[in-house]
């Protein structure tokens, strides 16, 4: 890099948004400033509307994408190359950070990597295919870590970002499970087992914090409950408090999903009067506004997606599941 590390802002957030995830971006803005994060947040655009970047302007830094066929979920790399800082922050656009994140940002400006263990039965995924197909060299076990949360010092960006660009680029997005992959393809997970291997393989344990999945849980958020909804302040019953919560698979602004701690804070972070963008409700779905009627839309989106979900079991138990993937694989193909 370019820059000295006397020239470089303290801290930065770097995330990827296309219109579709814009909810979620202001979110994740949002419950950084109420959580007292002031530094800056870059965000590759790669499909905002001119209303959404309006709405924008002044609260985040937008930067357009290399090119505009490179798949996003290998963008997470090009924030921190385009605009680098002594702390860098890599945090998804489905993510509502629940408390101070100082004690991460001081573990990095202390030379460490800080991810959080993915969740199971993943958290010990491991391919020695990685090591090959990369060029890595030798891999040495370790946790399995999710690419939605990365903190990271400037010192260490040489080593971490081009070698995960240049993983990225090797396997394409056909051997991923946004092309043909299943699960037990080495690269199903993109651009996180690319992470993965990277940091297998160029960094000494001692260079890498791994905070429990606990601290970053994903839905349904087992064990943890509200404490201050105004503080967005969750904690589990033995007193620990995660850092965020990470919002995977389907989105609730995108879809009817369960209603959860993410979805109840997420109403508060985007309707309250005290938050840094506040948006429009009728922007919304009605089951994220505020009011009788959203509670009860809330209620209705909860039913169906509880048959919903008990059905793909039900399904599961007797293979179809299975057999209906497959038979949606060949469709898609031909």
């Amino acid at each position: 890099m370019a820059d000295s590390p006397a020239s470089l802002p303290g801290t930065a957030f770097y995330t990827v948004a296309d219109r579709r995830f814009f909810p979620g971006l202001v979110a994740l803005l949002n419950s950084l400033r109420l959580t007292g994060h002031d530094e800056p947040l870059i965000v590759v655009d790669i499909g905002l509307s001119p209303e959404q970047r309006d709405l924008l302007a002044g609260h985040v830094t937008l930067v357009e994408p290399p090119s505009p066929d490179m798949p996003a979920v290998f963008l997470a790399p090009y924030g921190p190359q385009q605009r680098p800082a002594d702390v860098m922050v890599l945090i998804d656009s489905d993510i509502i950070v629940t408390r101070p994140l100082t004690e991460i940002t001081e573990t990095v400006r202390r030379g460490q990597i800080v991810a959080f263990v993915d969740c199971l039965p993943n958290s010990d995924r491991f391919h020695p295919e990685w090591e090959t197909t990369l060029g890595l060299g030798p891999l040495h076990r370790q946790p399995y870590l999710n690419a939605g949360f990365v903190a990271f010092p400037h010192a260490l960006t040489d080593r971490l970002l081009p070698p995960w660009t240049k993983g990225q680029r090797t396997i394409g997005i056909a051997h991923s499970r946004y092309g043909k992959a299943t699960l037990d393809d080495p690269f199903y997970f993109a651009d996180q087992d690319v992470l993965n291997a990277v940091l297998a393989a160029r960094f000494e344990p001692g260079e890498l914090v791994v905070m429990d999945h606990r601290l970053a849980p994903h839905p349904p958020f087992p064990g943890l409950t509200l404490a201050d909804q105004q503080r967005l302040t969750c904690r589990y019953a033995d007193g620990t408090e995660p850092f965020l919560l990470h919002h995977v698979l389907a989105k609730p602004w995108l879809k009817a999903t369960r209603d959860t701690l993410y979805s109840t804070l997420m109403t508060r972070l985007l309707l309250a009067p005290d938050v840094a963008l506040r948006l429009d409700p009728r922007t919304l779905p009605l089951r994220l506004r505020e009011g009788p009627a959203a509670a009860l839309d809330r209620r209705r989106a909860d039913a169906v997606t509880f048959v919903h979900d008990h059905g793909r079991r039900q399904l599961g138990r007797f293979g179809i599941r299975t057999r209906l993937a497959r038979w949606r694989s060949r469709q898609a193909a031909h």
